[in-house]
């Protein structure tokens, strides 16, 4: 059964293509074909395309229009695995509709915004091709991996190129419960640090408590864990630590361990700079003095936001007069490839679906909530580049 609110013949065309962008596996980094069908269709409609590939990814840039104010629409075409196929009710790559959703691999992150984001670009260059501005799309095949070669290798290209946008609308499942609920105009940074102690291997029944790594660690992992930042604001949660992996041992019950490895992720907010964090860190470690230690620390996003402005305003009023709803506004949730824009002055905001059932299995997305999205996101570009 096909729920209240969706309209069978204006959702066909956003169905049809989040259907179709579903059936390719495109699993990180392989794009499998999905920015190639996009491409067609954006080069129809009178974009120009890019294909930007860097070592196994694949990025897609599209461009209409020129000069200021730029507005970008940022996504990914890869997804997560689907893990067990007889977990799920139906193939992951074979898109099915049950009562009133669209399942399968990538329907809420996020093929079905991608396929949203293309209907709407066509709709509004059919209605305004004369447009002021930029209007342009990215897409990327390594968002939900290492990201190292997708937003992130695009953004020098972008500022080599004059391209670097004044706006950026990213299709991130950011709902809650309903579409729209929630936006994000900002996001927390991500760092993984990675702690080695070592110490000497040796038998149970022999070795010095000095020469355990991990009993001369055990008072550090205490502090680490119960580590309180104050400095939260009323758009940011306070900076959180988080151990999410402590290995030693060979695996033998009477063997001591020669090495402790403990992995933390530190999710920051911009009040708490990855510098100073990692000053902090280094200097509870020396304090606690573990033995031989090693820190290896990287930062896989920088915090950013909040976005105030045109942009935040243009998606809060297109939510409000097209879905009746009016958004909270907040920088929940973990990283998106916002994080590569944002520290750039960007302003970022991410709309996109209900996030209750990503990276799940039976991964879905509601189609009364697909019909709606391209009559949100062309709202949103009207209301920054219409004139």
């Amino acid at each position: 059964m096909i729920e209240t609110g969706y309209n069978a013949a204006s959702g066909a065309d956003v169905l049809a293509l989040a259907r179709a962008l579903i059936s390719r596996p495109s699993v990180t980094p392989d794009d499998a074909g999905c920015c190639e069908l996009i491409a067609g269709r954006l080069e129809a409609a009178g974009m120009a395309t890019e294909f930007v590939d860097v070592g196994e990814v694949r990025n897609l840039l599209a461009v209409h229009g020129s000069g200021a104010p730029h507005l970008m629409l940022l996504g990914h075409t890869d997804v997560v695995p689907p893990g067990p196929e007889q977990a799920w009710t139906s193939p992951p790559f074979e898109p099915a509709v049950r009562n009133g959703f669209l399942h399968g691999r990538g329907a809420a992150d996020m093929k079905g915004s991608v396929a949203a984001f293309v209907v709407a670009l066509e709709r509004f260059l059919t209605e305004v091709p004369g447009h002021a501005g930029t209007v342009s799309l990215l897409l990327t095949s390594d968002e939900e991996g290492v990201a190292r070669d997708g937003v992130r290798a695009m953004v020098p290209v972008l500022k080599q190129r004059g391209l670097l946008p004044d706006f950026c609308l990213v299709g991130e499942p950011s709902s809650r419960d309903h579409l729209g609920d929630e936006i994000r105009i900002g996001r927390r940074g991500s760092i993984q640090a990675r702690l080695t102690v070592r110490g000497v291997q040796g038998h149970t029944a022999y070795a010095h408590a000095a020469d355990n790594p991990v009993h001369r660690a055990g008072p550090l992992l205490a502090e680490l864990g119960g580590l309180v930042f104050e400095d939260g604001d009323p758009f940011f949660p306070p900076t959180k630590l988080q151990i999410s992996n402590v290995r030693a041992g060979t695996g033998a019950e009477n063997v001591t361990p020669g090495t402790l490895e403990v992995w933390f992720n530190i999710r920051n907010n911009p009040h708490s700079l990855a510098d100073k964090l990692k000053d902090r860190i280094e200097a509870i470690i020396e304090r606690h003095d573990p033995g031989p230690w090693t820190l290896d620390w990287r930062i896989s996003g920088e915090p950013f936001g909040p976005a105030a402005g045109a942009l935040p305003a243009a998606v809060t009023a297109a939510c409000r007069d097209i879905l009746g709803r009016e958004p909270e506004a907040n920088t929940g949730g973990g990283t998106s490839d916002g994080r590569f824009l944002g520290p750039e002055g960007v302003s970022v905001v991410e709309l996109g679906p209900v996030n209750r059932s990503i990276h799940q299995v039976d991964e879905c997305v509601r189609l009364s909530d697909l019909e709606q999205l391209p009559r949100v996101y062309a709202d949103v570009i009207r209301r920054l580049l219409a004139g």
